[in-house]
């Protein structure tokens, strides 16, 4: 049996940074990682260079069953307080786009300064610790494949379920059920969306074909790339759509965002298909505007038809099949519900000494660095307060 003053379940972003801000304030604390190395999902993010934060983070960017829940872990530990620790460590970065904040060089750099903040605050830090059974009398007790832990406090940061070929499990849902939490009904978020089988007739050998587009799902739109795939679409805009998407429901996709989209068209001296299609050139990939003239050809040349047809460039409706579900998903929606957490700690409201914090949490980012931010602010929240 090992004693300590936190357990902290999970090395990813939100569990590493619970862990430093524990340890700084002298909690003595071990953090346990299944898998053989620690922040796998942050070695892979951004392409490899870690989308670390977004500098415009506000509550609006985030989904959940109560969209004040973060409001306050966001307001206590902003982009600027992540910023001001990578320029310590002498991280050079840059701005993408819309605020995406990512490192010059390799994901690595992010991974090597949490570990030497978690030196520093003399974290123990253990990998291959397969955790079997979680019990509570007066503390925790935590059993793995070969030790025992024991602590007042554990703070679970294990994740989601998305990308389960990364290690990614259920553990953190189940063991909130263990203490008589609710669970959010969970489901893939910034996931690609597959089409019906028509649709992929039509469009699949599109793939790879990007055009800039607004897609709408629920009551959000966003203004972004769109990529086709041999499946599907996918690209930012769809990704970020796909988090407010219902199954049987549709998107609504702006082939012409602020365009007068036939207006050439309307301008020829002859209106002709030939004439449309490079109308059409002008804001789509060829391939992309001769395919979308094909099947949804103008049922006449006038102007009232020619109406319709920018309608329809407007609000093309496509019906997805569904997702591609948790494999090819960047987080998982849905979780630890907040109404059974403090927003202000992150503890379990009927169970003293237990923390969710980060993606177990029902509270789900929208792309571009918001869900780090997120793993940063509420394992900030949540250390401060052990």
């Amino acid at each position: 049996m090992h004693n300590f003053d936190v357990i902290v379940l999970g090395g990813g972003a939100a569990g590493l940074m619970c862990a430093i801000e524990a340890g700084k304030r002298g909690r003595r604390v071990v953090l346990l990682e299944r898998a053989e190395k620690i922040g796998k999902k942050i070695l892979i993010s951004g392409g490899g260079r870690c989308n670390f934060t977004n500098l415009h983070t506000q509550p609006k960017h985030f989904l959940s069953e109560n969209p004040h829940f973060a409001k306050s872990a966001l307001a206590r530990y902003t982009p600027a307080d992540f910023i001001a620790l990578v320029e310590k460590h002498g991280i050079s970065y840059h701005e993408k786009t819309l605020g995406q904040l990512f490192c010059d060089g390799s994901a690595m750099q992010v991974i090597t300064m949490l570990e030497s903040e978690c030196r520093y605050a003399s974290v123990k830090i253990l990998v291959d610790a397969k955790v079997s059974e979680v019990r509570r009398d007066t503390a925790f007790t935590v059993g793995t494949d070969t030790s025992e832990y024991r602590a007042p406090v554990l703070v679970v940061a294990t994740g989601g379920i998305s990308i389960p070929k990364m290690g990614a499990t259920g553990f953190g849902y189940d063991l909130a059920r263990q203490f008589g939490l609710n669970i959010v009904q969970t489901r893939p978020a910034l996931v690609p969306l597959a089409f019906h089988p028509a649709d992929r007739k039509r469009y699949s050998d599109l793939a790879g074909v990007s055009t800039e587009v607004i897609a709408s799902a629920g009551d959000s739109a966003f203004r972004e790339k769109m990529l086709f795939t041999h499946r599907g679409i996918s690209g930012p805009a769809i990704l970020q759509a796909s988090s407010y998407w219902k199954e049987g429901e549709a998107v609504q996709i702006d082939l012409a965002p602020g365009r007068e989209a036939t207006q050439k068209i309307r301008e020829a001296g002859t209106r002709t298909s030939a004439v449309a299609e490079k109308a059409l050139h002008e804001f789509l990939p060829q391939r992309l505007a001769e395919r979308w003239l094909k099947f949804h050809p103008p049922k006449a040349w006038t102007n009232v038809a020619l109406d319709a047809l920018q309608s329809e460039l407007h609000a093309w409706a496509i019906r997805p099949a569904g997702t591609e579900g948790y494999e090819k998903a960047e987080v998982t929606a849905g979780g630890v519900d907040t109404a059974d957490l403090s927003s202000k700690t992150m503890e379990a409201r009927k169970v003293p000494g237990l923390f969710f914090i980060g993606e177990v949490v029902d509270v789900t980012g929208h792309l571009g660095g918001f869900n780090f931010q997120w793993a940063w602010a509420s394992a900030a929240a949540a250390g401060r307060a052990l």
